[in-house]
């Protein structure tokens, strides 16, 4: 590279709007060593190329940026301080069944990221919901199947109907879902609001799937043990008014209304994230700190048509959980 290039290249890079995005890489990997590493595995260049980058005596190309924001959960708007007046979502399609490498090292990056931001005392974590949030359905193997299944029947690109028994969830994927379950729990505030008719709507796919014999008699009952075992763990966590695992607060609502989708926020001093999750398995998020602030100001208003039924009123909380196990042991 010539001389002039280099000058070029360092003029460049000393924007302020670089120095942010830097600023933000640090932010996600404090570590020097660490963000070269994950630097080097998600771009696929050499470590003194990365530290180049680093120090500024040459720019990440665009391609790299877009890549590195897209897979660490940056907003190259905010960095370059655009103000079109609108808000930008981004959203991750990802294939649950057949993860490719790079959905793998998207879902591990959110594992990891969970886990670093559940070391701040103030990361909250809240979730309205009208099916079973993944956060809880990632304990429970044959409900998760269940759900993947029904994604894949909904939204699959095979034209003939896709037996229960058919999605099968590699050692690797399972894994990683069990990592993803364990970080949630360490959250040390989460708020959940469920549908009233959460559970009667998924006793009905069942049935549903179940009469048209894609779900055999023998896998029903596998997939309504793990429901009742997963009533069993709410009524406890209900009852405690925390994770029994981790001693962290959880606070459980049940909305009077219906819920048209899950939607959720993830706020610690070092995370701003809204998300709606969409298609079962896809989720669209933004990380725009004015739409972050008002999700959290809609979603706490929702409590106003909801009922605490977490370390409150048992007579309440044990009504709720009778008329749930009657439902299931419908099934």
């Amino acid at each position: 590279m010539s001389q002039k290039s280099v000058e070029n290249n360092i003029g460049m890079t000393s924007d302020a709007w670089y120095d942010r995005f830097l600023k933000a890489l640090s932010a996600k990997y404090p570590k020097k060593s660490q963000l070269a590493e994950e630097l080097m595995s998600l771009l696929h260049i050499e470590r003194e190329a990365v530290y180049r980058r680093l120090r500024k005596n040459m720019a990440f190309q665009a391609h790299e940026m877009a890549k590195i924001a897209s897979a660490w959960n940056i907003s190259l708007d905010e960095i370059i301080d655009i103000r079109s007046g609108k808000i930008s979502f981004q959203m991750q399609p990802m294939d649950y069944i057949h993860p490719s490498d790079q959905d793998e090292y998207y879902l591990q990056t959110i594992v990891q990221d969970i886990f670093r931001i559940s070391n701040f005392a103030d990361t909250e974590y809240m979730e309205i919901c009208n099916r079973v949030p993944r956060s809880l359905l990632a304990g429970y193997s044959h409900l998760n199947q269940f759900y993947l299944f029904r994604w894949a029947y909904q939204y699959g690109s095979k034209e003939e109907a896709v037996l229960f028994s058919h999605v099968i969830i590699s050692e690797k994927q399972r894994k990683l879902t069990e990592d993803y379950y364990l970080a949630m729990k360490q959250i040390p505030d989460t708020n959940f609001i469920l549908d009233y008719k959460l559970f009667e709507n998924l006793a009905g796919n069942i049935q549903y799937f179940h009469s048209i014999r894609l779900i055999t008699d023998e896998e029903k009952k596998l997939i309504k043990k793990d429901l009742q075992d997963l009533l069993n763990y709410l009524s406890e966590v209900a009852s405690k008014g925390y994770y029994p695992e981790t001693k962290n607060k959880v606070n459980l609502y049940i909305s009077q209304l219906s819920v048209d989708t899950n939607y959720s926020y993830t706020y610690s001093k070092e995370v701003k994230v809204c998300f709606v999750h969409v298609f079962d398995k896809y989720e669209v998020y933004t990380l725009n700190p004015e739409m972050v602030a008002d999700f959290i100001t809609w979603m706490k208003l929702k409590k106003r048509t909801s009922v605490q039924i977490s370390g409150v009123d048992e007579k309440r909380r044990v009504s709720f959980f009778e008329r749930q196990q009657q439902i299931i042991d419908n099934l």
